[in-house]
């Protein structure tokens, strides 16, 4: 009886490796199938792919070898032109750069002038005073001549400069008429004196000058 039961279950195997075996090979040579025609389908893809980038690489260069020579001088032409408007550019914009450099020099200048001219001005009535002392001598031989001599000095180097002088013509953008004196034989109008004198710095006038003015009768 054991006997028996031992040739079943051989039995049993055998039939079950025979009934397995083929099922198996079958399913590996499926998917080797299926590798193969993925390999073989990506192949054939990249041929295309390469092929397809190789007639567009020759098309274009059939399209730059077929340009006549009209194209050709019209491809110059533009290039000069172009060219041509970058340097017009290039010069423009160096203009504007020297313009604008010059405008800031010429404000510069302007505006220290200005503020030399606010300072000197608000210094005038003490030169003034020291002025109307010299002319009555009473700066001659004192301490207040030396004063006098260094402001002035000091108001020339930033050049400062006295306007109105007695016996030259009127002018009224630099003189100041406080009297008119009726002159005999006087045909014009003259500076007969010279009350308080004007300064201007440069060509800016600072303060006009007092005068007293001979006029014809």
């Amino acid at each position: 009886m054991a006997a028996d039961k031992d040739k079943k279950k051989r039995d049993k195997a055998e039939a079950a490796a025979a009934a397995s075996g083929p099922a198996a090979d079958a399913t590996s040579e499926s998917a080797e199938g299926v590798v193969d025609d993925s390999v073989e389908a990506s192949a054939d893809t990249l041929e295309e792919i390469i092929a397809e980038a190789s007639e567009a690489v020759e098309e274009t260069a059939v399209e730059a070898e077929s340009l006549s020579d009209a194209d050709t001088a019209l491809l110059d032409l533009a290039a000069a032109d172009l060219v041509a408007e970058m340097r017009s550019d290039m010069l423009r914009a160096q203009a504007e750069l020297v313009n604008f450099r010059t405008r800031v020099e010429r404000d510069r200048v302007a505006n220290r002038e200005s503020v030399i001219a606010e300072v000197i001005r608000s210094l005038l009535p003490a030169l003034d005073d020291l002025t109307r002392a010299e002319k009555h001598g009473d700066l001659a031989g004192s301490p207040l001549e030396l004063v006098a001599t260094k402001i002035r000095s000091a108001f020339e180097r930033y050049g400062l400069r006295s306007v109105g002088e007695k016996g030259e013509v009127f002018d009224p953008h630099f003189h100041e008429a406080v009297v008119q004196l009726p002159t005999p034989g006087a045909t014009g109008q003259t500076v007969a004196d010279v009350i308080d004198p004007g300064y201007a710095l440069g060509e800016r006038l600072i303060r006009a000058a007092k005068v007293a003015v001979s006029v014809p009768e």
